[in-house]
């Protein structure tokens, strides 16, 4: 079942999910540097940070977080969520932005990425955005994520350079 994120009953097993994400786009995506510096940004602090972030998203835009809970009802865990940017951030991209995209690992292949995915494209439906899309970025070498994406309609456009900065 998928259902709108709340804040007073989901945070930590968001949270939960978000680190279990965290930790796989680390490992799997860029070898043992890139596994150690994702694992390390996790800290209380950062925890504290992205909570607080994803309330004052929802607090902008209800539907921007959507969850995935294993059964039916209030009591199930949280096996997933997709979380789109508020459309106060749509120009940033010129487009609604998918920021994250977690399935537990267990429950892949099951439909509910598809059902994430189409609450995503519903709520970037109802955005006024610059530019009639709806995009994310996928790591290149991400091939089961990336057919994912084909197959909901994502196709390439451009390419997604990063740097360091300087502490």
């Amino acid at each position: 079942m998928i259902r709108p994120y709340s804040p007073e009953t989901d945070a930590e097993e968001l949270y939960q999910c978000k680190r279990a994400f965290e930790r796989e786009l680390g490992s799997n995506t860029g070898g043992e540097a890139k596994a150690a510096a994702y694992k390390n940004k996790l800290t209380a602090e950062y925890r504290e940070r992205w909570i607080d972030w994803v309330g004052r998203c929802v607090d902008n835009e209800e539907q921007c977080v959507t969850v995935a809970v294993d059964g039916e009802g209030s009591g199930g865990a949280l096996i997933g969520y997709i979380f789109v940017l508020p459309e106060q951030f749509a120009m940033i991209w010129d487009a609604a932005v998918i920021n994250e995209l977690y399935v537990d690992p267990e429950y892949r292949g099951t439909g509910i990425g598809d059902d994430l995915m189409a609450a995503a494209v519903d709520l970037a439906d109802d955005q006024a955005l610059p530019l009639d899309r709806i995009i994310l970025d996928v790591d290149p070498t991400n091939s089961r994520a990336r057919s994912f994406y084909h197959r909901h309609g994502f196709d390439e456009w451009g390419e997604i350079v990063a740097r360091p900065i300087d502490r």
